[in-house]
């Protein structure tokens, strides 16, 4: 990491361009690149979709280098990195229409833009308070359970075996939970209690694509009620980390997950099932 720091202060010196506009520059870039996936025959897709998460990544760190250190290379790396993934192999599924494609680029940079602008604020509030953490906050869980929909989505839709669907979304769960939570403390190193809650949501969470995929209902809904899940959890997770999970916010959290599992039930064809 020492490396790509001094790396990327060398850089520093040839580029004029303040914060936002490196910021604007990076998003251009990478919108760019998610539009010429769409030109590229189908052998070549999978492949762009790692060459375009590692090239987020790099360029996130490089507008986020003043204060990178420690856990943040994993931190504040990890949600812009999965988002590219995400929209890319989500981006795959759509019909191959520029009316269909477009809007959803357009989705992506905004999104993005917004992203780095939060990563942004969690790297100087790990220093100093700042006002608008709260807002970030906000900001980082909805683009979070919007990355977790669309990898599950993509996950289900390869339709693997049962046990490598329940690994895969165990996987996906866990590493969007841990930056989750760290945002909320933000401390130099990722915390013990910020891993075993992880793990444990993970857990929980593999254990539900693995009892649903036997359950008659549509993909869809599925993934609705996975992301469901994982919004009580985490939500319920960061609540606790801040000493501020009380008894309301615990069943207001869980009234949530209750409703949309009685819209799961509702829509299961348990005919077909018998």
């Amino acid at each position: 990491m020492h490396y790509f720091r001094k790396y990327f202060h060398r850089w520093e010196r040839k580029i004029s361009l303040s914060k936002r506009q490196q910021f604007v520059a990076i998003t251009l870039l990478l919108t760019v690149g998610l539009m010429v996936t769409q030109v590229v025959s189908g052998e070549l897709r999978y492949p762009l979709v790692v060459t375009f998460s590692i090239a987020t990544y790099f360029l996130c760190a490089f507008g986020l280098r003043e204060d990178l250190r420690g856990a943040e290379w994993l931190t504040l790396l990890t949600l812009p990195t999965l988002f590219t993934a995400a929209v890319l192999l989500f981006y795959f599924l759509l019909p191959v229409r520029w009316l269909t494609r477009l809007p959803v680029a357009a989705l992506y940079a905004v999104g993005m833009y917004a992203l780095i602008l939060t990563e942004n604020i969690y790297n100087v509030a790990a220093e100093r308070s700042i006002a608008l953490l709260r807002a970030a906050h906000s900001v980082g869980f909805l683009l979070t359970l919007i990355t977790y929909f669309l990898l599950v989505s993509t996950v289900l839709s390869f339709r693997l075996s049962v046990g490598l669907n329940a690994l895969a979304v165990g996987i996906v769960t866990f590493v969007l939970v841990v930056q989750s939570l760290w945002s909320v403390t933000l401390e130099p190193r990722v915390s013990r209690r910020v891993w075993q809650i992880s793990g444990c949501v993970a857990i929980v969470l593999g254990e539900l694509a693995w009892i649903l995929a036997f359950w008659p209902v549509q993909q869809a809904l599925v993934v609705l009620f996975l992301t469901t899940c994982t919004y009580c959890a985490v939500g319920m997770a960061q609540q606790y980390l801040e000493d501020k999970l009380y008894k309301k916010t615990a069943i207001e959290f869980g009234s949530v997950a209750a409703i949309v599992f009685i819209i799961l039930l509702v829509a299961t064809k348990w005919r077909g099932f018998v």
